[in-house]
């Protein structure tokens, strides 16, 4: 199956709005400005590995379990 950059970031924004986080909080704990995490959210660009670890840790995950979460919400 392909990576599909608009599922991974609307499963972020999902599981940030959900927590009641704001952009600019997660961007603050990942250490990753707020516009990239926009774009992240958005799907207009594909986030590097490091960068997924650090949203997962902000959002209180494992990046196992946002990958796997990517993965079966990829059709």
């Amino acid at each position: 199956m392909p990576y599909d950059n608009q599922i991974t970031g609307r499963i972020i924004r999902q599981l940030r709005t959900k927590k009641g986080l704001t952009q600019e909080v997660v961007s603050g704990l990942s250490n990753i400005p707020r516009s990239h995490l926009a774009m992240i959210e958005s799907g207009k660009i594909s986030p590097k590995v490091d960068t997924l670890w650090r949203i997962s840790e902000a959002l209180g995950m494992r990046l196992s379990d946002l990958l796997r979460i990517v993965e079966e919400q990829t059709p």
